[in-house]
């Protein structure tokens, strides 16, 4: 299948069951808690996704983008917002994507979101846009795996699927790898142009004259999330580390570490 193909196709991303039930819970009550809402939408990659969608759409005729849930809120109102969640409740059958383990993916795609978002501050980036980018960074490999599930568990076979290796095989084995693809999707959502860029350049930021500092904010980030996933020791973190990146963004690895946000030792 060629990129271009690719983008072209439709699919579903999976939301979480129970954020689902949870929002549908707090926007039945007579003075739904805002505050609430927008925590809830901030945990499921595919609602952030959905919401961002509508906000960036011409619909709103906004002057800027919108980079975040919290802003997303702001424009649409509850009744965008009850109409997606009652869509992602009837779509609860379809939540099953070939090969990959969603709760995994979930827990994942979180992690990076609030390194990203801890890291982003440092550097003095943009916060908001920088968790949308870790929540978000990874529905590429979703779109994939939905629209060819038969190539991708060939590739499962070589590589796995949160592998620091996978996007290279993706790229030797297709000519495009899920950054790509991620990225190619945001961009026709009208996502804002620092949030499809940091998800096209994830896997080698920097690169080709690339310079945007939230897809180094996400390279980093995800290489701490990954380091938990495989239980990485200090060494083998140092090693892995990687050095040009932080170079670039003035962040060594103990200053990664000392940013991280996440108790990990109550996570997966």
């Amino acid at each position: 299948m060629l990129l271009r193909d690719l983008l072209a196709s439709q699919f579903i991303l999976p939301s979480i069951p129970k954020v689902v039930a949870l929002l549908l819970s707090e926007l039945e009550r007579e003075q739904p808690d805002l505050k609430k809402i927008s925590q809830l939408i901030s945990t499921d990659p595919a609602l952030a996704t959905r919401l961002l969608q509508v906000s960036n759409s011409g619909f709103f005729r906004l002057s800027g983008k919108v980079n975040s849930v919290p802003e997303s809120l702001a424009v649409v109102g509850l009744s965008h917002v009850r109409t997606m969640a009652n869509a992602a409740a009837s779509k609860a059958s379809l939540k099953a994507v070939p090969g990959i383990n969603l709760q995994a993916y979930w827990d994942f795609s979180l992690d990076v979101a609030k390194v990203c978002r801890s890291l982003a501050g440092v550097v003095r980036q943009n916060q908001q846009a920088a968790f949308t980018a870790g929540l978000i960074h990874f529905i590429g490999e979703l779109a994939m795996r939905i629209a060819m599930p038969q190539e991708m568990a060939a590739l499962d076979r070589e590589v796995p699927a949160l592998d620091a290796r996978r996007a290279r095989a993706e790229r030797k084995r297709f000519d495009f790898d899920h950054a790509q693809v991620g990225a190619g999707y945001a961009r026709q959502w009208m996502f804002p142009e620092p949030i499809v860029d940091a998800m096209a350049h994830q896997d080698s930021p920097f690169m080709n004259d690339a310079y945007e500092p939230l897809a180094g904010v996400l390279h980093l980030a995800v290489w701490r999330a990954r380091c938990k996933l495989g239980g990485l020791n200090q060494r083998e973190m140092a090693v892995t580390f990687p050095g040009p990146v932080g170079e670039v963004l003035a962040l060594d690895i103990d200053m990664v570490l000392q940013q991280d946000p996440i108790d990990w030792t109550s996570q997966h």
